[in-house]
């Protein structure tokens, strides 16, 4: 009798995880008593809670019901609805939502016109004269695209695209992973305005979004060049000696196919070169709303929705790869249903904040009563040494809420108000919430992009952690040592 095929590991959804640890929220709500902070107002207006000030409220736990119609408690099944919806257009889930959806459908917008997918054509042929000069470009260009748009999963198609002309120029697979999905990750877990990372926990932690840039443009600087000067080494490795590369033998069928492909026939016009400037202005005029006009989430989503709109009303003139209004406004709604996945994790993550009673310190609440032993724990350690934790603590979360955006608006209503109390200004738990959300997705198998881009390249996935595993050592290194100068400069 033949013995049943073993399934392969598959880590449980996102919308699972949250599912069994609402059931755990309700679960401690029988047992954890509510309680609450003394809350004093500061001279410069900002609200300060002491650890000292905590009480438990008289009445004893609460308990969470299966359903609650009444407007002074949320039952279980009331949680996703009133998650989804607290907040107002100027913060909580429903601006972050709106926002989302805003800016997802512009990326949409900017993506289905493929001048970004020329662009990147383009600097390739003008460069193959000198291979090795345009890894660093493209590096430079792919750490851009997830420091300012968040490119995630977008990268796949950038490493289907690649693979066979970067193996053709004499390098590997590995080096077109490199320059694609390891550099957008890099500016990823370093960026200054990433709205679906920076943007949406800077919002959660009602820290001004965008704040904080000066600190973080260094950041990115500094792990770009890291992370650049690692490809070019090894690259220079693999174009000397190829037998060298771990994927020399699996690179054999990008290697046969001789086949010119669609990225050496498809022209790069004036109007890609219009837009993709269409694209910097927008991104230059965010910056300039938000540091000089305390432009906020509102604003910010309509510059985004301007910028999508400007380009795509670019494509719709006459002349080569013009589009049609009905393209681009299917392309809208792409870009807005590739977000509702994020939309809905946000919602019922934020939907978790209210089944423990809320972020109000000074309302009694289960959320007050775990902060408090979370505080007590660390009461004694540094303070960088919290912020350590909390980057550590990211990371393994990483594992099982890859989403950016997800894990943001899980962890963050925790993080932020316990950095309160530990004294972690809520900025560096912001930067340690993006530093920890984003390095480990180098090599965390639940990563749908990481496990997209290395099939694409038929890179093995242990093949790979052996490889890449030495520069994620030194750009957690890297993680830590600016996490340590934002706590020692009071980073805020």
């Amino acid at each position: 009798m033949a013995e049943p095929t073993r399934q392969p590991f598959r880590a449980p959804d996102t919308l699972v995880i949250l599912f069994w640890v609402a059931l755990l929220l309700v679960g401690i709500s029988f047992v954890v008593p509510a309680g609450s902070f003394a809350v004093e107002q500061g001279e410069d207006g900002a609200r300060h809670v002491a650890l000292a000030s905590f009480n438990v409220a008289p009445q004893g736990p609460p308990g969470t019901p299966l359903f609650n119609a009444g407007r002074e408690a949320t039952g279980f099944l009331n949680a996703p609805y009133e998650g989804m919806t607290s907040g107002s257009r100027s913060g909580g889930a429903v601006a972050i939502i709106t926002f989302l959806l805003l800016v997802g459908g512009a990326f949409g917008i900017i993506m289905s016109t493929g001048c970004v997918d020329r662009g990147v054509r383009a600097l390739i042929r003008r460069t193959q004269h000198d291979p090795l000069l345009v890894l660093p470009l493209l590096f430079l260009a792919f750490s851009l695209g997830g420091a300012i748009f968040g490119m995630s999963e977008e990268t796949i198609a950038f490493v289907i695209l690649l693979v066979p002309i970067i193996v053709r120029l004499g390098f590997d697979s590995i080096t077109a992973v490199l320059i694609t999905y390891v550099a957008s990750r890099v500016g990823f877990a370093a960026s200054w305005m990433n709205p679906f990372n920076v943007g949406i926990a800077q919002g959660i932690a009602e820290v001004a979004p965008l704040s904080g840039a000066p600190l973080r443009m260094v950041m990115w600087a500094v792990v770009t060049l890291v992370g650049m000067a690692f490809t070019l080494w090894y690259a220079r490795r693999i174009k000397a000696r190829p037998e060298l590369s771990p994927v020399h033998a699996s690179d054999a069928w990008f290697r046969d196919q001789h086949a010119v492909t669609t990225a050496d026939t498809v022209a790069f016009t004036r109007r890609d070169a219009v837009a993709l400037l269409m694209v910097l202005a927008g991104v230059s005029w965010v910056v300039i709303g938000v540091v000089r006009y305390e432009y906020y989430i509102a604003e910010i989503a309509t510059q985004f929705l301007a910028m999508g709109l400007a380009v795509g009303l670019l494509y719709l003139l006459p002349g080569v790869h013009r589009i049609s209004a009905n393209s681009l406004a299917a392309s809208f709604r792409d870009g807005v249903g590739s977000l509702v996945p994020a939309v809905i994790v946000v919602g019922i993550a934020n939907g978790l904040v209210v089944l423990m009673g809320g972020v109000d310190p000074a309302q009694p609440s289960v959320m007050n009563t775990l902060l408090f032993g979370m505080a007590s724990a660390l009461e004694h350690v540094p303070e960088i040494g919290s912020a350590w934790l909390m980057f550590f603590v990211q990371s393994i979360l990483n594992f099982f809420v890859p989403s950016g955006s997800g894990q943001a608006a899980l962890t963050m209503p925790l993080m932020a108000p316990l950095g309160d109390l530990v004294g972690v200004t809520r900025q560096v738990s912001v930067l340690a919430f993006q530093l920890g959300d984003s390095l480990t997705n180098l090599i965390v198998p639940t990563s749908a992009s990481l496990m997209g881009s290395l099939g694409a390249a038929r890179i093995e996935w242990a093949t790979w952690v052996r490889f890449i595993w030495p520069l994620l050592a030194v750009l957690v290194v890297i993680a830590l040592a600016f996490i340590g100068v934002a706590v020692m400069i009071g980073y805020a």
